[in-house]
């Protein structure tokens, strides 16, 4: 329901910017903007961009949670796309998205309403740990036998038996 409010009340608002806009400097001078924004975002999404895809290494490279950096580059590439849609409401929320302080309080935002689930590959039979606040949810906890190879079944793929 809510894609679809966003879906018809986005180009209502463009429609009626473009017109406020349009009427008070003109034709010109409003598609000269759209294009110099336009311009203007290209540039600091790349520059965003390559500022992110670093964090992302770094966070690869330290072992460290890359859910942040990846959260980051998301929103830059989205705020591309506005950047790259004409208008201006687009590009407001564009440009928000390009700011470090917005985008980290967006990531709070969206970290609080979804509960992550994180493993660690460093120890066998850990459980996985929350990396929210939230607790709850079924825990299932089960055992297994390893069986010998000469119990192994005979087939191509070893999942059959034939």
């Amino acid at each position: 329901m809510w894609l679809l409010i966003a879906f018809i009340a986005v180009p209502v608002i463009e429609i009626g910017l473009f017109i406020q806009v349009g009427g008070i400097i003109g034709l010109w001078p409003t598609l000269l903007i759209v294009i110099l924004t336009a311009i203007a975002g290209t540039y600091l999404v790349r520059s965003q961009g390559r500022l992110a895809l670093g964090q992302l290494q770094q966070s690869f490279g330290e072992m460290r949670d890359p859910t942040e950096p990846l959260v980051h580059g998301a929103m830059i590439l989205f705020s591309g796309a506005l950047l790259l849609t004409p208008g201006f409401f687009t590009d407001a929320v564009g440009f928000a998205l390009l700011v470090p302080a917005f985008r980290k309080a967006a990531f709070n935002v969206i970290r609080a309403r979804i509960n992550v689930q994180g493993f660690s590959a460093s120890g066998a039979g850990q459980r996985p740990q929350s990396h929210t606040a939230r607790s709850g949810g079924d825990v299932i906890d089960g055992e297994f036998i390893e069986l010998p190879d000469d119990d192994a079944p005979r087939g191509s793929s070893g999942w059959t038996k034939h």
